[in-house]
C-alpha cells in the first residue's frame, strides 16, 4: 500500500484528487493521512467525500475513513466499470473538482460512461464547468480522449443545484502532448452569464471584457450572453460569471475566468477575466494556469514524451507534480525559460487500457 502525506506542498484537496485517480488507474492501494491538516478546518470537505465515493463506485474500490472532516482514508481500487452514474454533491461544492478525480479514471473504462452531476458549476477557487468543455476538452481530444459536457442548470455559491450531463468515451492509451508555438491569436470567444439577476449584469461583464481586450490590441471577441427571464429562470440562487478563451493558430485554447460576488461590480468581473487571458497570451504560454495544473496526471500516464510551457509554477502545480511523480515513478523536468515562462517535460509510462476488449 502506498503511503501519502496529505500535508505536503500546498496540502490541499488536489493531493486527494490526484492520488485517488492515479491509484485507480495503476491498481495500487493507497493510504492518505494528514489530509488538509494545515487548513483552518482540516480533513475532507463534503465534495471530497463525494468524489472519492464516486471513484470507488466506478472502480469497485474498497474504501475506509471517507467521511466529513476525516484526515485519513484508505482506498483499494478494483476494475473500472462503464455505465450510467448519478453524482449529487448536495451543496455548492464544485462539479469541476469532482470531475478532476473521475475524468482520468473514466478514460480507462471498458465502455462509455455517462454522468449526471448535481452541485456547483461556477464556484470560487475552481475552474468553471464551461472551462472543462470549451478549453480542456480540445486539449484532451488531441491526446485521444473524447467527451462532451452539457450544463442543464447552473449552480452558484451558496445554493448550488447545478445540473451537468456528460458522456466520456474510453481510450486505448493517451497520446503525449507536444504543443507547437503559435504566431497569432485567430479568435477569442466567451460566455458571460447571470442567473436570478438582471440581464445587464452579464452584458456589463461582456462589455468590460471587450474593452480591456481591445485596449490590448487583441481580436474582437465573440461573447455569448446567457440570461434567463425571471418567469422561466430555473436556478436556485443568484450568480454570475464569465469565461473567455482564445484559439491560437496551434488550436490549443488559453483562457481566463472570473465570478461575480456581493460587492464586486460586473465591470470588475469582466476585466478580471480579460486580464487573466491577456497575461497568458503575453507570456507566450502554451497552456493556461487551470490547464497546466489539471493536465499533469494525464502527461504522466501518456505513451511518450510530453512538453508544455506555462507562465507560472504555482505551489498547486508543484504539489501536483510531486504527488504524481511519487505514485507513477515518472520524473517531470521543469526549466525556467524567462521570468513568466517555464517548460515542463516528462516521459509518460504508456498506460494501456486493459478494460477495453
Amino acid at each position: 500500500m502506498i503511503e501519502i502525506d496529505g500535508s505536503i506542498g500546498e496540502g490541499g484537496g488536489q493531493i486527494v484528487r490526484t492520488s485517488i485517480a492515479l491509484s485507480t488507474l495503476l491498481g495500487k492501494s493507497i493510504r492518505i493521512y494528514n489530509i488538509r491538516s494545515s487548513r483552518p478546518k482540516p480533513g475532507l470537505k463534503f465534495q471530497h467525500t463525494v468524489g472519492i465515493k464516486a471513484a470507488a463506485k466506478i472502480s469497485n474500490a474498497e474504501i475506509s475513513g471517507v467521511k466529513l472532516n476525516s484526515e485519513e482514508i484508505t482506498y483499494k481500487p478494483g476494475k473500472i466499470q462503464g455505465g450510467n452514474y448519478e453524482i449529487n454533491i448536495k451543496t455548492a461544492g464544485s462539479i469541476s473538482l469532482v470531475l478532476q478525480v473521475l475524468m482520468p479514471i473514466m478514460a480507462f473504462a471498458g465502455e462509455r460512461i455517462t454522468l449526471t452531476n448535481t452541485g456547483g458549476t461556477d464556484v470560487n477557487w475552481s475552474p468553471p464547468v464551461d472551462f472543462i468543455q470549451e478549453v480542456f476538452r480540445p486539449i484532451l481530444s488531441s491526446m485521444g480522449y473524447i467527451y462532451n459536457i452539457k450544463i442543464n442548470r447552473r449552480g452558484h455559491y451558496p445554493r448550488g443545484g447545478g445540473i451537468v450531463n456528460s458522456v466520456f468515451e474510453p481510450v486505448k492509451y493517451l497520446k503525449p502532448l507536444n504543443i507547437k508555438n503559435y504566431k497569432e491569436i485567430q479568435k477569442i470567444e466567451g460566455i458571460s452569464h447571470c442567473v436570478k439577476l438582471p440581464k445587464h449584469v452579464a452584458v456589463r461583464q461582456m462589455n468590460a471584457a471587450k474593452k480591456f481586450l481591445r485596449e490590448n490590441n487583441l481580436p474582437e471577441p465573440k461573447i455569448k450572453i446567457e440570461f434567463y427571464k425571471p418567469e422561466v429562470d430555473p436556478h436556485l440562487g443568484p450568480g454570475s460569471g464569465i469565461l473567455l478563451w482564445c484559439t491560437p493558430d496551434n488550436q490549443i485554447p488559453l483562457s481566463g475566468d472570473s465570478y461575480g460576488e456581493r460587492g464586486k461590480t460586473a465591470e470588475k468581473v469582466g476585466i478580471e477575466a480579460a486580464r487573466k487571458l491577456v497575461n497568458e497570451i503575453k507570456s507566450h504560454a502554451l497552456l493556461d494556469i487551470h490547464t497546466s495544473d489539471m493536465i499533469i496526471p494525464y502527461l504522466a500516464i501518456a505513451d511518450g514524451v510530453s512538453i508544455i510551457k506555462v507562465r507560472n509554477i504555482t505551489e498547486h502545480l508543484r504539489t501536483n507534480i510531486e504527488i504524481t511523480e511519487y505514485i507513477t515513478k515518472t520524473k517531470f523536468n521543469v526549466n525556467k525559460i524567462k521570468n513568466d515562462l517555464y517548460e515542463i517535460k516528462v516521459k509518460g509510462i504508456g498506460l494501456k487500457n486493459k478494460n477495453l476488449t
